[in-house]
């Protein structure tokens, strides 16, 4: 039985942590609620991997990750945080952290989080270098990848150019998995052991969004109360990916380009730039050529982020991945949720592979997550896959006319209509989204909601990595 410190000040969120690591049945539950009081328990009785908030009394959790890879190298650290502590969850992935979670984190995820965490340090990951590269390589595409040819070259394309220094340019529809192809990318190279940094163009405002790129310096702008670290400092040795990048404004793609040219970062407020060595990849739902040619893109900053351009195929035109995938999502979706769900009936395979799948494989993942949770049997029904591909954007996109809705058996007419509020409430932001490219800033003011709750709505339905 593997042993797990979760260590967390507040008492409510330690008693969900150990609450949701005793579902497993797998675990040995060791808590601590400071950081000299954890480090105390790891001399006490070693663990097999560590939960760790960062926001603690007395040694932070950064001191006391610090502490714990100082004498234990190969700990497994999963760094808790909250949504405004992003950065130095970041610094942590830089010392030597596994992964991070933000505040409020899915039981699921963590459950997902903490079991590769482990199995990336046990002894099936110690068996040699190659086997480990091929192994992450092939995780990070599991999202994405299946057996079909157009896939399958994307996968030699990523090997290929993946120990360059070239800055590549992933092109692909929405939903298509492009930040899996990206971290693939990073996890193939001689990076792959420093800091993978993705950062959303499209998700801050674009007053914020220079500072979070380059930096800042104390009181270099009104709220400027310390100096900030940059993403392309977080970045140093490692990869950095701009996802959809056509988002930027053309001021900041000249600033983009002069970093891309010169390799050099000059924070905001700061007098002299400083030298990086990072390995840039971008992303675009879009043709940036078009762009370019339309006057929406700097031409130059293309011709540098197209050294080596990756193009993602969709989903309909490689059926023959639809099931395998959705097979996956459904044992992920029954881990997440706790739920045994065998698999789909021949009739619901069926409607898998005759929907044309506008959104691609975050549209097949959404699905299976909600039929998986939804479905009052062991199988997933027709019925189940029908009424959740009629608030698919593809209902619209595609013309579409799929037949009546049947409840399943046992469902009331109050959780119907409940069900069919939701669906609604789901499609009006996938839209909203869609309109925007992905920008959750834009979409909260159209929808006229605050930011954050938009962001716990999208959470909600499963639509939290909407652009990868």
């Amino acid at each position: 039985m593997k042993k797990i410190l979760a260590v967390e000040d507040n008492k409510a969120e330690r008693a969900l942590l150990e609450a949701t690591l005793e579902r497993d049945n797998e675990y040995q539950i060791l808590t601590a609620a400071t950081g000299q009081s954890a480090l105390d328990q790891a001399v006490r009785s070693p663990p097999d991997a560590v939960i760790l908030d960062l926001m603690l009394p007395g040694i932070n959790g950064l001191e006391v990750l610090k502490e714990l890879k100082r004498s234990q190298p190969s700990l497994p650290v999963i760094m808790l945080t909250g949504s405004d502590n992003v950065q130095m969850a970041v610094e942590a992935l830089q010392m030597g952290a596994q992964d991070y979670l933000t505040k409020p984190f899915e039981a699921g995820h963590l459950l997902l989080t903490l079991r590769s965490a482990l199995e990336k340090n046990g002894p099936l990951a110690k068996r040699g270098r190659s086997a480990r590269k091929t192994s992450t390589f092939e995780g990070s595409l599991s999202r994405i990848a299946g057996k079909s040819p157009d896939i399958l070259e994307v996968m030699r394309q990523i090997r290929k150019v993946a120990n360059s220094n070239l800055t590549v340019l992933i092109q692909g529809e929405t939903g298509t998995g492009k930040e899996p192809a990206a971290r693939a990318l990073h996890e193939e190279g001689s990076r792959r052991d420093k800091p993978f940094v993705a950062i959303d163009c499209g998700a801050l405002p674009e007053n914020l969004l220079e500072s979070e790129l380059f930096g800042h310096e104390k009181g270099s702008f009104s709220g400027a109360e310390r100096k900030k670290k940059g993403q392309f400092e977080l970045a140093e040795r490692g990869t950095l990916f701009l996802d959809e990048i056509g988002n930027l404004s053309l001021a900041l793609q000249a600033k983009l380009l002069r970093v891309l040219q010169e390799r050099q970062v000059r924070p905001v407020g700061a007098a002299t730039a400083f030298p990086i060595n990072v390995r840039f990849v971008a992303a675009s739902n879009s043709s940036l050529l078009e762009e370019a040619r339309q006057g929406r893109f700097r031409h130059d900053l293309y011709y540098r982020l197209a050294e080596f351009t990756l193009y993602l195929p969709s989903l309909r035109c490689r059926r023959e991945d639809i099931l395998p995938l959705a097979e996956r999502f459904r044992e992920e979706a029954c881990a997440e949720f706790q739920r045994q769900v065998a698999g789909l009936t021949p009739q619901a395979a069926d409607l898998l592979l005759s929907h044309p799948w506008p959104g691609n494989v975050r549209e097949l993942k959404n699905v299976m997550r909600q039929a998986v949770l939804l479905t009052p049997d062991k199988e997933i029904h027709p019925q189940q896959i029908r009424a959740l591909l009629e608030v698919s954007p593809s209902a619209r996109s595609f013309g579409s006319s799929p037949g009546p809705f049947i409840p399943s058996p046992g469902l009331s007419l109050r959780k119907i209509v409940e069900n069919a509020a939701e669906n609604v409430e789901r499609q009006a932001i996938l839209d909203v989204l869609g309109h925007t490219r992905g920008n959750k800033v834009r979409a909260a003011k159209i929808l006229d909601v605050d930011y954050k709750t938009l962001r716990l709505k999208i959470k909600k339905y499963g639509l939290q990595d909407y652009h990868e």
